[in-house]
């Protein structure tokens, strides 16, 4: 059985980003199905959270599975799923209009939230919510613009994130989609619930009883992953293999020691290469 570094030692449980973490589009990233399972072998609670509204919980499972990597669907969080439970606290079986796909679409269904794909009248829809949309149009701009101003319905957003890593490179995320409403509506989104915000990650300490010392977080981006880990006041662990370089960790380094409004939440507790450094030589 391989050893944890020090630092990780008394962690119970593990939280994974998954693009740019685990993999990169289609393609695994090298022994991260090992690692994995090594920690399972150690009876270490693994989690998966990604930023990622695109695909449905039960498609997360089916594509781990195709990298060798088991999981349950309870262990799967999205920025859709944590979206939905909290657009539900705030009011119950609404009335939404949705930038974004199936992922998004179902987890908000999954808790009782009617999506109205044509409104008739802007003032029965309760919410607007925006999520990455591959098929995104000018069309569901303007019925998202209308909802908001003609309407008085209230904008949120799954995540802003402004990339989304893929195999040979980078596509733009959804944060480019929600950027667009902010211009034509003249407004921010009430909140953004994936990652940076803390809920995703409160909500997994919640369910599985763990307190914030005994869990951490992998994550390839400093803005999303990282901020949301210290804000939970979780273990950070930035890992090479995705959008952040480590030359983006020296420069941040280096501002934060020059400035004081660069957010301290920015720097992760550990900086590794990948996963496989968590393991002692």
């Amino acid at each position: 059985m391989k050893e944890l570094i020090d630092v990780l030692k008394k962690k119970s449980l593990m939280i994974f980003d998954l693009d740019g973490v685990i993999y990169r589009g289609d393609e695994l990233i090298r022994n991260a199905d090992k690692v994995i399972q090594e920690l399972k072998n150690q009876a270490i609670k693994v989690v998966f959270n990604s930023n990622n509204s695109t695909i449905t919980r039960k498609k997360y499972v089916e594509k781990l599975k195709s990298f060798n990597i088991q999981t349950e669907l309870s262990n799967i969080y999205t920025s859709a799923s944590i979206t939905s439970v909290e657009i539900a606290k705030i009011k119950k079986n609404s009335n939404v209009f949705v930038i974004g796909e199936i992922g998004l679409r179902q987890e908000l269904e999954a808790v009782g939230h009617k999506i109205v794909v044509e409104p008739i009248n802007y003032g029965n829809i309760d919410f607007v919510i925006v999520g990455l949309d591959r098929n995104f149009n000018y069309n569901s701009l303007e019925i998202a613009q209308k909802c908001i101003l003609e309407g008085k319905a209230k904008f949120y957003a799954t995540n802003a994130d402004s990339t989304l890593p893929v195999a040979n490179g980078l596509k733009p995320g959804a944060g480019v989609i929600v950027k667009a409403l902010e211009i034509c509506t003249d407004q921010k989104p009430i909140k953004i619930f994936g990652k940076p915000e803390p809920f995703g990650i409160q909500l997994i300490l919640n369910d599985f009883k763990i307190k914030p010392n005994n869990a951490c977080i992998f994550g390839d981006r400093l803005n999303t992953d990282i901020l949301a880990g210290n804000r939970a006041e979780i273990t950070s662990i930035a890992v090479l293999t995705g959008v952040t370089s480590k030359e983006d960790i020296i420069k941040l380094y280096e501002e934060t020691e020059e400035s004081n409004l660069i957010d301290k939440n920015l720097i992760p507790n550990i900086v590794i290469n990948s996963l496989e450094e968590i393991f002692k030589n």
